[in-house]
């Protein structure tokens, strides 16, 4: 593993996780293929194209003109591959039931094509106990050979934050678990070539439940302070200006922030991940599952807040046209993913309203398996008379691309669920915090 630019490398997976990872890897010298089901996303990185926000087309195009970057979707080319990476989606079913189907139904794919002697490493959070007692046996029986002694296989959890100009993957410590410590050794090495620190652990299951404490550690902060925002707010007590006056301790003290919902591919689903596994093994997880619930039901607070405000000014939500705006799980993103905006949609069209909704960074709503009856919706053009339309507007996410200010100032009510009009309203608006 010394001499990168012998090496190839597969990542299966060319979405928020898999693309940056292979192209890093290929900034650092390492031949990268690139593998994805979906021919729309190899052909845009065949023609230099990025359909990821935060990721400049100009990067893939100059490492694809090296020879080190290429896409295909085709898996016999991983006959060839010296290390396969999978970073595939791992969601949850409508009870909250871990969905291995794609990592599986890649390891299948992955298994006829695999050489020996080539290392296979599962990125997507999963529960412990999912890459040794899951994907390794759907490898061994289609390949004919022995994980960690005619192939390695190793668990390395991603660490993506996607939207922070300072989240680089090179920078972010790489936690690596092995089947064998021969295992571990090659993984090690792998992503020592990418990676400026990598941190081995004793296990895949140890790496594996590293990375749900991670995602667990802010679902339950964010409970607490989405608790504390309604126990507060029914005392007259602004939740942002306690937490930044508690921010003010040297010590003891992380801030977390409130918000209508969870969203993203990782905080809404993975403590749900370990609550599965762990009535496996007769544990009850009350806290985590008590977190789980709060963060679920934001939205209805949100959309009670939103009945308020507008029974304050002697409308009904039945009938009120409603703004969401911001539809992308977090700030200056355009990935929507588990959205808690979509939920606000549903919620507003059951109790009678007409929506819309306005984002800058998703123009317009596509087709997937969540919200498939939004596909096509496209976002309002941001003016004062598309604006003023609106019997409320509800802020959902914060983009620094939109104007708070002139929204407060172009709508009667507006339900800020994430304190972006800290600074007080427009004198012709009147604000709800939610």
């Amino acid at each position: 593993m010394s001499d990168s630019s012998t090496e190839l490398v597969a990542v299966i997976g060319l979405g928020y996780v898999g693309l940056p990872l292979g192209l890093q890897f290929a900034r650092c010298g390492v031949r990268v293929l690139g593998v994805d089901v979906d021919p729309g996303k190899v052909e845009a990185l065949a023609e230099g194209r990025s359909y990821i926000k935060h990721i400049p087309g100009e990067d893939i195009a100059e490492l694809a003109a090296t020879g080190r970057f290429s896409a295909t979707n085709d898996f016999a080319a991983l006959a060839e591959a010296d290390a396969i990476l999978i970073c595939v989606p791992t969601p949850i079913g409508k009870h909250r039931e871990p969905d291995l189907s794609f990592v599986l139904d890649t390891g299948r794919q992955i298994a006829p094509h695999l050489k020996k002697g080539a290392l296979v490493v599962l990125e997507s959070t999963t529960y412990p106990g999912t890459t040794e007692e899951e994907l390794g046996p759907v490898l061994e029986e289609g390949s004919g050979l022995t994980a960690g002694e005619d192939f390695h296989l190793a668990y390395s959890p991603e660490r993506e934050d996607p939207g922070n100009p300072d989240s680089k993957v090179s920078k972010i410590p790489k936690v690596v678990g092995g089947k064998t410590g021969a295992c571990l050794a090659r993984a090690v090495a792998l992503y020592e070539l990418a990676v400026e620190q990598v941190v081995p652990v004793s296990s895949c299951a140890v790496a594996e439940a590293a990375k749900l404490l991670e995602n667990i550690f802010r679902s339950v902060n964010i409970a607490l302070v989405n608790e504390l925002k309604q126990i507060y707010g029914a005392m007259g007590i602004d939740i942002w200006e306690v937490i930044a006056a508690a921010s003010t301790k040297p010590f003891g003290f992380m801030p977390f922030y409130p918000g209508p919902g969870l969203g993203g591919h990782c905080i809404p689903i993975d403590p749900f991940y370990l609550t599965w596994k762990a009535r496996e093994h007769g544990v009850v997880t009350r806290f985590i599952e008590l977190a789980g619930e709060i963060n679920t039901a934001m939205p209805q607070y949100v959309v009670d807040k939103t009945a308020d405000g507008l029974n304050a000014a002697s409308k009904s939500l039945k009938g009120s046209r409603v703004l969401v705006v911001g539809l992308a799980y977090k700030p200056n993103v355009d990935d929507e993913r588990e959205s808690p905006g979509y939920v606000i949609l549903d919620l507003l069209v059951d109790r009678g309203a007409e929506v819309a909704y306005h984002d800058p960074h998703i123009p317009e709503i596509a087709p997937s398996r969540e919200h498939g009856h939004w596909a096509g919706t496209k976002s309002v053009e941001w003016n004062r008379e598309a604006i003023s339309g609106f019997d409320a507007a509800i802020i959902v996410t914060a983009h620094d691309a939109v104007d708070h200010a002139e929204l407060a100032a172009w709508c009667d009510l507006v339900i800020d669920t994430r304190n972006a009009l800290d600074q007080g309203p427009d004198a012709a608006g009147t604000v709800l915090k939610a």
